[in-house]
């Protein structure tokens, strides 16, 4: 090796990683780590805040790296800083059982924040890590006690910027003036199918002005870490506007016939090519997978300063909790999540006597019921409030010097709505809660489907559930919906009948911790049902209950008979729908057919129970088993069988009152009744 110096050699240490890594697995993006090595090894050697040893230490640094295709760049300063990512991790890169995936993946990687892959996703939810820092700080910090005192730094390519997604959130960060959120924008120039002058042209300082955030134009000094950790003081010392740094690299940096190409971006170098790379940086052209002892010591500092500095924070938390003992017991509960005794007691119970209610007008009781009881239940809704009805009463909004605030104004971005709800989650001491109209889960889909993936518990509050939001018509009628979302692992849907089950719905979203829970509420008023007469609510929390079980027909009956042991058919029914098989069985039972009524707002929960209670709510010795839904019947043969009868819909909605759409579409009494009858001939 030529006499680099120990930064040039720690630098050139991580690319030469990242390309062997690449390599041995014949898969990767080495381009980008090579480039951008110097910017990481100056955040990570000299500004982020982090402790190896502690991972999850609440106060740290959150460092995204919203490229996640670059994640080699990530694996090997993970390596090389201490966290328990070995060599040989690195070298079983994109492998079978590997702890270093092709992209970011959060649960799987120590010291990995989020999950990243999908472009804009990563920066989206970095949004949400600086606005629960900010909450967090604003609701616990006392003069001379900083317990919260963090920086979200980010790291995101032209992909990241060319989606729209990066639109959302680079408005809502700038509107909301998150001063700790660092983001440095590599400007390589390259994207797969060439160079990104076929496509985009943007001026990204002007944009990122627009949006109120402070910009640093680095211009073309991608190897020079003196500017570039210049850059992130002056970003520090910005405490009112997020800070954009923008900085021209060179993707495949070194490489003689790579640089600047597309050919650097998504495949591996090839041997001759790594060779001749390594000969530019002045390292061992044979030599794999080397790390200089040099290195290796050198970049254990950083590591090492984490450490004292989680020893002083803790120590601070300390004399916090002798000062201030109330607030630090709070904060202690924020941090575990841990629910207070009893909690649930606060849920609102409701009789018939109250009137017809709109599941969504319930969602708005146990909100405010709860907030009392969770003081970290934090959410909003996609400029959608007075339809969500999701307002927390006793707090204002969340904004710019008001961060102690719970309720969220996310505006008409649904897409970082959603993504910044997971970022609330995974910076920790927050439970978020997101709501918008059911349709427009389309809108958040790819930020939804990494909440799963990364099993977060956000609660999202999906208003307007079916053809029964009426006139708006066909574009606001979810009709896929339930099927989609439902097939989405580690989703929890739940889709309350009445204004009891809705409150049940809250409950188990709230114990839920494994993943995210979806409530499908109504727009239009439902019954209560009269749960004398009814099986209790509760049953929600088991996914489906027998509401109202097979009756005593001997009354309709002409000539005398032992009353059944079994029902002639099963009703299964969920949300809206409920009544209408409520009110089918009390037809049914005229015409001496003994008939069970099923609630199942929830598949998922169903699933979880024990195969006896299962059996004992669906027999499977009953095959006349009908589904009612004003969904999509996709799914329902799980619980039907290839004899059920689905009642549902296959086509779009349409502009009408909801009585006369739900006519018009077959979703009656007497449709319900009629099919119930052909089952019991065949």
């Amino acid at each position: 090796m030529k006499e680099n110096t120990i930064e040039e050699k720690s630098i050139d240490t991580i690319r030469c990683l990242a390309m062997d890594a690449v390599q041995k697995a014949n898969s990767g993006h080495p381009g980008t780590p090579m480039a951008l090595a110097p910017a990481a090894y100056s955040l990570w050697m000299d500004h982020l805040s982090f402790n190896p040893a502690d991972p999850k230490w609440f106060n740290r640094d959150r460092f995204i790296l919203s490229n996640g295709h670059a994640s080699m760049l990530q694996y090997a300063l993970l390596h090389l800083t201490g966290f328990p990512i070995s060599l040989d991790d690195i070298k079983n890169f994109r492998q079978w059982g590997s702890n270093t995936p092709g992209h970011p993946e959060y649960h799987l990687t120590p010291g990995i924040e989020t999950t990243t892959g999908p472009l804009g996703q990563g920066i989206m939810t970095a949004v949400g890590m600086a606005m629960a820092e900010a909450h967090m700080a604003a609701s616990f910090n006392k003069e001379g006690f900083k317990i919260v005192d963090h920086y979200t730094y980010v790291f995101c390519s032209d992909g990241d910027l060319m989606e729209g997604a990066s639109h959302e959130a680079g408005s809502l960060a700038g509107h909301l003036g998150l001063g700790k959120l660092i983001c440095l924008y590599d400007d390589n120039h390259i994207s797969i199918e060439g160079n990104t002058s076929i496509t985009y042209s943007d001026d990204v300082a002007k944009r990122f002005e627009a949006y109120h955030w402070h910009v640093i134009d680095l211009g073309d000094r991608g190897n020079d870490i003196k500017a570039i950790s210049e850059a992130y003081d002056e970003a520090k010392k910005v405490t009112g506007q997020p800070t954009m740094i923008i900085l021209r690299t060179h993707i495949g940096y070194g490489s003689p016939h790579k640089q600047d190409t597309a050919a650097a971006h998504g495949s591996p170098l090839g041997e001759e090519e790594i060779k001749l790379t390594k000969k530019f940086y002045g390292w061992p052209e044979d030599e794999k997978f080397l790390v200089p002892d040099e290195v290796k010591e050198h970049m254990k500092s950083p590591g090492h300063i984490g450490e004292e500095r989680q020893k002083a924070w803790t120590a601070l938390c300390e004399e916090y909790k002798k000062k201030y003992p109330n607030e630090a017991q709070s904060f202690e509960q924020s941090l575990s999540q841990k629910l207070p005794e009893g909690w649930e007691k606060v849920l609102p119970v409701y009789k018939p006597i109250d009137g017809p209610k709109a599941t969504r007008s319930v969602s708005s009781d146990v909100i405010n019921a709860l907030a009392p009881v969770m003081p970290r239940l934090m959410g909003g809704s996609g400029d959608l409030e007075p339809s969500t009805e999701t307002m927390i009463k006793s707090s204002g909004y969340f904004a710019a010097g008001k961060y102690e605030n719970r309720n969220i104004a996310w505006g008409v971005r649904e897409h970082v709505m959603c993504a910044a709800s997971t970022g609330l989650s995974l910076h920790g001491g927050i439970r978020p809660y997101a709501a918008t109209f059911f349709i427009f889960t389309d809108y958040a889909r790819p930020a939804i489907r990494l909440a799963c993936i990364m099993e977060q518990p956000v609660i999202y509050v999906m208003t307007h559930d079916s053809i029964g939001l009426g006139e708006d018509g066909t574009t606001h009628q979810p009709i896929e919906h339930l099927a989609s979302l439902r097939a989405m692992p580690h989703m929890c849907l739940i889709r309350p009948a009445d204004a009891n089950e809705a409150a049940y719905a809250w409950q188990a979203a709230i114990e839920r911790t494994t993943g995210p829970t979806m409530l499908v509420l109504s727009r239009q008023k439902l019954p209560i049902f009269d749960r004398a007469r009814v099986a209790a609510a509760n049953g929600v929390l088991s996914g489906a209950y027998i509401i109202s079980p097979e009756q005593d027909v001997l009354l309709y009956r002409t000539e005398k008979k032992d009353k059944p042991s079994s029902p002639d058919a099963i009703l299964i029914a969920t949300g809206s729908e409920v009544e209408l098989a409520l009110a089918a069985q009390e037809q049914l039972m005229k015409s001496e057919i003994n008939v069970r009524v099923v609630s199942m707002p929830s598949w998922e929960l169903f699933r979880q129970q024990p195969q006896q209670y299962q059996d004992r709510v669906l027999p499977p010795a009953v095959k006349a088993r009908i589904a009612i839904e004003a969904a999509s019947p996709q799914g329902w043969e799980e619980w039907i069988g290839e004899n059920g009868r689905m009642i549902g819909i296959s086509k779009f909605g349409t502009s009408a009152p909801a009585k006369e759409i739900y006519q018009h579409y077959g979703l009656t009494v007497e449709a319900i009744v009629s099919a119930t009858k052909k089952m019991m001939i065949k």
